[in-house]
This record gives C-alpha cells, sequence and structure tokens, in this order.
C-alpha cells in the first residue's frame, strides 16, 4: 500500500473493476433471454450501452460507497474489503465522491441515450437504479447500514438489472423475466452476504447493522446457504414449470465451486480464518460462472431443442 501509484492506476483500484461481473452479469441474462425470444430485430447496440451503462452505476456505486464507509469508520487500514484507497490516504474522500458523481453523471448520460432508444420503461429502471445506487450508503437512508442490504441488492441486480437488459431490446414486461432472475438475484445477495458475514466483528465495532450483526454467525452461515441453494432451486422449478428450457440445468455444473463455498462459510467461521479473506470475491466469482452458464443455456435453447 506504500508503493507510488499513477493516477489512473489509482482509480482503477478504487473502482474496484474485479467486481463488475456483480452487474455484468443480469444484463447478459436478460439481453440474451430477450434474443432467444426474437426472431429478428436484435439490437447490439443497445446491448452494449446497457452493459456500459450498468457497469458505470456499479463504479459509481462502489466510489460512493468507499466514502461512506470511510467518513463512517466502517473501512479502516486492518478491515477487508474496499479499495483500501482512503484508509491509506491515497487519495482524498473529496477526490472519491466528485469521482462518483462524475461517474453517476456519465450513466445518467448513457440512460437517458437508452430511454431516447428504447423508451419510457427504461427510464423508470434508470431512476430506481439510480436511487438504488446513491442510497445504499448515503445519508440520511443508508440502506447498507440497516440490515437491509440483502434485499436491497438482491432487488436491484437481480430483477432490476435483468428486467433492464430485457427490457432495452423493446420488449414488455412479462412474469417469466422476474422469474430467470432469481437465481441471478439470489447470488448477487450471497457476494454481499459473504463480505458481511466475514466483517461481523468490525462492522459491530463501527456501530452499523447488517443481517449478520443482528441474526448471529448460525444465522447468517444458513442465509447464506439458503442464497446459494436457493439459485439452484429456482433453476430447477423453472425448468420443471416450462419457463426456461432443461439446457438451464447445465448451471449443476457450478455445484463443487458451490460446496467449497458452503465449507469456508460455518457458523464457527471467524475472521481469524485466512480463507474469509476473499470470500466475497470468489463468491462473486462463483456468480459469474453461474450466470454464465445460464446465458449459454439460452443460445443452447435457441439452436438445440
Amino acid at each position: 500500500m506504500t508503493e507510488q501509484k499513477s493516477k489512473p492506476a489509482l482509480w482503477f483500484q478504487a473502482i474496484r473493476p474485479f467486481s463488475f461481473t456483480a452487474s455484468a452479469v443480469p444484463v447478459l441474462v436478460g439481453s440474451f433471454l430477450a434474443w432467444r425470444e426474437m426472431e429478428t430485430g436484435f439490437n447490439w447496440g443497445i446491448f452494449i450501452i446497457v452493459l456500459l451503462a450498468g457497469v458505470i452505476y456499479h463504479a459509481a456505486t462502489n466510489l460512493i460507497s468507499d466514502y461512506f464507509d470511510f467518513i463512517k469508520g466502517v473501512d479502516t487500514k486492518d478491515t477487508y474489503g474496499s479499495s483500501k484507497i482512503l484508509p491509506f490516504g491515497l487519495m482524498t474522500p473529496k477526490q472519491i465522491l466528485t469521482g462518483s458523481i462524475v461517474l453517476w453523471l456519465i450513466g445518467i448520460a448513457l440512460g437517458l441515450w437508452l430511454v431516447y432508444l428504447a423508451g419510457t420503461p427504461i427510464l423508470i429502471l434508470g431512476i430506481l437504479g439510480l436511487i438504488g445506487g446513491v442510497f445504499y450508503t448515503a445519508d440520511p437512508i443508508g440502506i447498507k447500514y440497516k440490515a437491509l442490504g440483502d434485499p436491497w441488492v438482491f432487488i436491484m441486480m437481480g430483477p432490476l438489472m435483468v428486467l433492464g437488459g430485457y427490457l432495452a431490446q423493446g420488449l414488455t414486461f412479462s412474469w417469466h423475466v422476474i422469474w430467470v432472475s432469481l437465481p441471478i438475484g439470489f447470488l448477487v445477495a450471497a457476494i454481499l452476504h459473504a463480505n458481511d458475514f466475514r466483517d461481523i466483528e468490525d462492522d459491530s465495532k463501527a456501530g452499523i447493522k447488517t443481517a449478520s450483526i443482528l441474526g448471529g454467525r448460525v444465522f447468517a452461515a444458513l442465509v447464506y446457504y439458503f442464497l446459494l441453494i436457493g439459485s439452484y432451486l429456482s433453476v430447477a422449478a423453472m425448468v420443471i414449470a416450462g419457463i426456461v428450457s432443461p439446457w438451464a440445468l447445465i448451471v449443476f455444473l457450478t455445484l463443487p465451486a458451490a460446496m467449497k463455498l458452503m465449507k469456508m462459510i460455518t457458523p464457527k467461521t471467524m475472521k481469524t480464518d485466512r480463507s474469509l479473506a476473499l470470500v466475497d470475491v470468489q463468491t462473486a466469482q462463483f456468480h459469474f460462472l453461474f450466470g454464465l452458464l445460464l446465458t449459454v443455456s439460452f443460445v443452447l435453447s435457441k439452436f438445440i431443442v
């Protein structure tokens, strides 16, 4: 942390690009679900804009989260998570907040372009995404600090983003899109929950509330299991109901990775266990693989009955 880095390198560290799979996957799933259902007319340009807007919103959220986590004393030199830019004094809080605002403005500009291309449903989703990203940590709401982070992230980066990728292609709202978004929402929430489980002690010292703190380690571990297992059960249920094709069952190829993660988070696992250091990153990698396979299943189902 003491080595000198260039400004671009510091900003790269600050926005945490390794986390962008969490916003890219729901856009992929929603967009390719639309592609599977469309005979013609899929707009690849719109797909790229939606993907870019989602990632920029995510980057802006990362920056504003770092800002509020730092000024509230949640992030320190000794805690895991965050970019560590502010605790180590590599940039100032004002710089991080300004960077977040700039990214929000870019994301809003892309969103308005999408509204022009795809219509008002995208405007509604964009406004909800903006509110969700900003007030995840920003005052006076600070959803993250009130034990509502899991359901908030589930909605914002599950149904909302999947629906955004789908509706941007000119299709109309359908409940089957919400069903398809459920496993993605479960696993996005699992990323945050893994982070909160690991940080129970540190978050408690900072005086914030998370579901893991309020429920305790046994409850927190069970919730993590529920989120991972729920992703598989929702896919199986959709196959049985005919919402998705049997090709969607290829997501079960990720079961060994899920089992490995569930062995890492147990009621007895403490912060001192070094395996927890990157459990949120590993959960994000699992979410990416699961979502990618679900997307591949849409491609296979279009060409192979």
